[in-house]
């Protein structure tokens, strides 16, 4: 897939404020400092598409964005900020529980994991979260560029082997480097072949 055309649609809290679901939209969505701007960024070959906030778990919006006049792009609120108090936790969990059961035209959900990390506690309790709900998902492992190729293969498979505990079928799996435009091709050309399908199935 060619990124000919990225803009910025809009930000907001409500759901039924959202764009009209018209079209398949994607959802990026990980913990704090995961590189979540850095990859949006990167995917659409803008620089500044998606801002990074200088006070991870301050921004609670849901941000769409037109991909080439033919998808949406969603930047999500993260997960898993200690720092942010209880009562915006909850408020996040509500939002985000109602835009996964609620947006009919969300195709596919990214989940995005630090891959210099053994697997964490948040991760997993969200992606177990998506399978209650029934959302589709893959993960994207990031910042693959920061450590070994070696490193990046022991945290990805340690993480796999803890899914396993509780799935039956494992996600599909990309791994990222921002910095290095890692993964670029295989996520968009994933995007495309799933977008391919939804019209072939209308």
């Amino acid at each position: 897939m060619v990124i000919k055309d990225a803009k910025f649609l809009m930000s907001n809290t409500r759901i039924e404020l959202c764009p009209a679901p018209d079209k398949p939209e994607y959802a990026f969505i990980g913990r704090s400092n995961v590189g979540k701007s850095s990859l949006i960024n990167m995917l659409t070959n803008q620089s500044k598409l998606a801002k990074t906030s200088a006070s991870p778990g301050k921004t609670q919006l849901i941000n769409h964005f037109l991909i080439n006049d033919e998808w949406y792009l969603v930047d999500l609120p993260g997960y898993g900020y200690a720092k942010v108090s209880k009562t915006s936790r909850e408020a996040w969990r509500k939002m985000i529980n109602y835009y996964f059961q609620q947006r009919e035209n969300l195709t596919c959900v990214f989940v995005l994991i630090d891959s210099r990390h053994e697997p964490l506690k948040p991760d997993l309790e969200f992606i177990n979260q998506l399978g209650t709900i029934g959302v589709p998902f893959v993960l994207v492992f990031t910042k693959t560029d920061k450590q070994s190729n070696t490193k990046t293969d022991v945290n990805i498979a340690a993480f796999m082997r803890k899914l396993k505990e509780t799935w039956e079928e494992l996600p599909q799996i990309f791994r990222t480097s921002s910095t290095a435009k890692t993964g670029r091709d295989e996520i968009l050309n994933f995007i495309e072949e799933v977008n391919l399908q939804l019209k072939q199935n209308k």
